[in-house]
């Protein structure tokens, strides 16, 4: 015998007792609700509200959270700067390069664009070939960028760098792009890996790297004074000015800029200096190249 079959077919009696048993319940449960002082569910609402500013201002508008999106409209970008550049990886997706070459930030010609590359010591941005060739034949001055991971050792994600990335006299110095600490070394530990990082680099292409992070995470991990030997490129977002009072080079100012060949947002970067410094700055012509 089938029992889900016949299980099917028996259907219970109605009952007065039983409608008699469900409206108790649900007058029981309405007279529980009138019950509960209404304090409570004002304190509840407030709770929760707090609760979701919390997360929004963490996660979207916080300063440890440098990457988030404009939220005020058209980001206002820093007066006095004549040189502009962009970062970009795989999430800018295909870049119509002919439109971009003729793309203008604050009446200036973009000049820059700096390429993610690899992650780690196994992972390679997809589109990182096409960016970076593409970017020379444009006739921008190009760079590369490492994402550093703390899953890692320093020496490993060194070498992959060198493996996969192949810079050429006229491309800005390799970039370290640091933006987590680990949490199970000390901040000691955590500099010295990220400096063998940088040596090994270094070794390879005569010039110092270009550390980039944001200016609170390098005031907390990398305030050692060597790191002031390397150029640093600072992420510090929609403010009229840096707070930062080191040296630095370049600005990541915005990641919500807008560009033609571009079809979501994009890192707005400037550099700090004249057109004939930024071309100092590069492998083959840096003057402390030996």
């Amino acid at each position: 015998m089938d029992k889900r079959k016949t299980t099917r077919n028996i259907t219970p009696p109605k009952s007065h007792h039983s409608k008699t048993k469900r409206g108790a319940t649900r007058r029981g449960a309405h007279r529980w609700h009138h019950r509960m002082p209404r304090w409570t569910f004002w304190v509840g609402g407030l709770v929760v509200t707090v609760l979701y500013c919390w997360a929004f201002y963490y996660f979207f508008v916080g300063p440890t959270g440098f990457r988030w999106r404009a939220l005020y409209g058209e980001s206002r970008y820093p007066k006095g700067f004549e040189i502009h550049g962009i970062d970009i990886s795989h999430y800018q997706g295909n870049i119509d390069w002919d439109k971009l070459q003729g793309g203008m930030i604050s009446g200036c010609p973009l000049r820059f664009v700096i390429i993610k590359s690899t992650e780690g010591a196994s992972r390679m941005d997809e589109n990182f070939k096409s960016n970076f060739h593409n970017a020379l034949e444009y006739g921008f001055i190009r760079g590369a960028y490492h994402f550093w991971s703390n899953k890692s050792s320093a020496r490993q994600q060194a070498y992959y760098f060198l493996e996969k990335v192949k810079l050429e006299e006229g491309d800005l110095p390799p970039v370290l792009d640091i933006e987590h600490a680990p949490k199970d070394k000390s901040i000691e530990e955590f500099q010295r890996d990220i400096l063998t990082w940088l040596h090994i680099v270094e070794d390879r292409y005569h010039v110092k790297p270009i550390l980039y992070t944001y200016y609170k995470f390098k005031e907390k991990y990398l305030s050692a004074p060597v790191f002031d030997d390397y150029p640093y490129w600072i992420a510090h977002y929609y403010v009229p000015k840096i707070e930062y009072k080191g040296a630095w080079k370049f600005w990541q100012h915005t990641d919500a800029g807008r560009l033609p060949g571009i079809k979501g947002p994009v890192d707005f970067n400037v550099y700090n200096g004249s057109y004939y410094d930024l071309k100092k700055l590069t492998i083959g012509s840096h003057e402390d190249t030996y």
